[in-house]
């Protein structure tokens, strides 16, 4: 049994619809407005009808006034204030959210009652010291008694040091004054309301830049005040694959991963890797294979599931699968046991996430690899019943995977849902992705890369015997780790994959070609077999752009058919 803090807060998990990447004023110029706000609202209650459950809606980053002390909106983008939208969740039955930066100025100036708690900077504000947290505190009572329900907190900074403090104050001595009292104030304010939701983000998880376990494990002290943690936006891991989309799968699923050996509890984890839309901070997505990340961030267990972004992007067919997703999760997520299986998902072997109730179970598996892989589904329970009579019910298109009892064999880059029990009914399937191709099969080829200049490698190759070409590349360091390129620029531009035959350019298909904020490490294109002309040599040039010195290209061939 887990212990009692480790235990969900929450009486049941929820469903949240939050509206970061319908807008995004960061990595991007659309602004967040009451119409996008209003016209979100009317796409929630367009999938409610169709069975889509959503119990909060949260109104992201932006909604303030630079100089309202969280009290006002921003009068440019909500001339009324939030009276109308307000009013449309409480006749509608969704209860309200908000985003909060926990206790640094962003996009915004303190307010005079905040002063003498802010650090030399005047960016940050100490929790310990001054008038920023009692006033914070009184903000936050504030929103609860007009009816919002969930706070989610943001960019803190537990660092900050009074400005009458510099230089008094070790490092760590001002930290923890700076956790206790705020600890201590969400602890007061969840007794005065115990039905309020605390969401977790930046500055309180540790680490979520990169595919590792969180820079300080979580100190289980938040586990009684705070309802689940992310585990960091959505970005591509340091897996290559030839779809864009899955290497961002395989990254939220790695931090979720890293999150649980840490010692959070999985219902605790809030994977926040559904987004859709067409802005930057989801890399122009829309809603490209959403389902298998949907599918994904149900299957983590988690207590709270939010689905981001512009609903717009999700037609009728779409609701009624995220309405069938919902109601086949809710009792495993209620109910039943979920644990993590297989490889860490950053290095490239398979790897899933199972659930077990009375009378079922439900596996998803994951292969990240550039092969073909068999991948034994392990028994969660003794008390499991043995795993036979399985049903595939959701994969990618292309390789059709083969379940023989207990172990299933998938293609490169697969995603693939079991039912066991009484999840093997034909009742539970949720069809294909047909977003994600998935080779049918695939060849490593023989293939020697030389170094041309600082930033090149180069190779000459026959064509494949039948089938496409791929072309893998990993930019590294000395010791083989994967390094990031940071750029405004198409990642095209970035990392460029030439491919020529008799002096004739070949056309290379690439779905790494966004701005992607977040770095990129890796890049993955594919020749069609029709492009190619038999036995004459291609000549392969791969470079990257990024300036920074001791970077190493490797390179990879494969026969690909599709």
């Amino acid at each position: 049994m887990p212990s009692a803090a480790a235990r969900p807060l929450l009486p049941a998990p929820i469903w949240v619809y939050n509206n970061w990447s319908a807008y995004d004023e960061l990595s991007d110029q659309v602004p967040l407005t009451e119409t996008l706000a209003m016209r979100e609202l009317d796409d929630v209650l367009r999938l409610r009808k169709l069975g889509v459950r959503f119990d909060y809606y949260v109104m992201d980053a932006f909604w303030y006034d630079p100089d309202g002390g969280y009290r006002t909106w921003r009068a440019t983008s909500w001339p009324n204030g939030p009276d109308r939208w307000l009013a449309a969740l409480k006749a509608n039955g969704t209860k309200p959210g908000l985003w909060f930066s926990t206790n640094t100025l962003t996009h915004m100036h303190a307010a005079p009652q905040w002063r003498d708690s802010l650090d030399k900077n005047g960016w940050s504000m100490a929790l310990y010291r001054g008038g920023f947290l009692g006033d914070f505190m009184d903000v936050l009572q504030y929103w609860y008694d007009r009816d919002v329900r969930m706070f989610k907190f943001d960019m803190a900074n537990f660092d900050a040091v009074a400005k009458r403090d510099e230089g008094m104050l070790e490092p760590h001595e001002a930290r923890l004054r700076n956790l206790r009292a705020f600890h201590a104030a969400l602890q007061a304010f969840r007794r005065r309301n115990p039905d309020v939701v605390l969401v977790g983000f930046n500055g309180l998880v540790g680490d979520v830049g990169s595919a590792a376990a969180p820079a300080r494990p979580l100190n289980e002290a938040w586990l009684d005040v705070f309802d689940t943690f992310y585990s960091g936006d959505p970005r591509p891991s340091n897996t290559p694959e030839m779809s864009f989309w899955r290497s961002v799968d395989v990254y939220s699923d790695h931090m979720v991963r890293s999150f649980d050996q840490a010692g959070v509890p999985l219902p605790r984890i809030d994977s926040t890797s559904v987004m859709l839309g067409d802005t930057g901070t989801n890399y122009h997505r829309r809603a490209s294979a959403w389902r298998g990340s949907a599918l994904l961030m149900a299957s983590h267990g988690g207590w709270i599931n939010t689905v981001h972004g512009d609903l717009a992007f999700l037609d009728d067919d779409d609701a009624r699968w995220l309405a069938k997703v919902q109601a086949i999760y809710d009792p495993l997520q209620r109910f039943g046991i979920t644990k993590s299986f297989g490889g860490i998902p950053g290095d490239a072997y398979p790897y899933g996430f199972a659930s077990i109730v009375a009378d079922g179970a439900l596996y998803v598996v994951v292969n990240p690899s550039q092969r073909i892989r068999a991948v034994r589904l392990p028994q969660l329970s003794p008390r499991q019943s043995r795993i036979a009579d399985g049903r595939i019910l959701f994969r990618d298109a292309g390789f059709e995977p083969v379940l023989s009892g207990n172990s299933v064999r998938l293609g490169p880059g697969q995603l693939v849902s079991i039912g066991f029990g009484r999840y093997a009914d034909r009742a539970y399937d949720l069809s294909v992705e047909r977003d994600i191709q998935i080779p049918k099969a695939i060849e490593r080829l023989p293939a020697r890369f030389v170094a041309v200049g600082d930033n090149a490698i180069e190779t000459t190759a026959g064509p494949p015997a039948g089938g496409d070409l791929r072309i893998v590349m990993r930019q590294v360091d000395a010791a083989g780790a994967v390094v990031r390129s940071f750029s405004h620029r198409n990642m095209a531009q970035v990392f460029i994959i030439r491919a020529t035959q008799g002096r004739k350019p070949l056309p290379v298909e690439i779905h790494y070609d966004k701005v992607v904020w977040s770095g990129l490490g890796w890049a993955v294109g594919e020749i069609r077999r029709g492009d190619l002309a038999p036995g004459q040599p291609i000549e392969i040039r791969i470079a990257t752009t990024d300036p920074k010195p001791s970077l190493h290209l490797e390179g990879r061939l494969y026969r690909v058919e599709y």
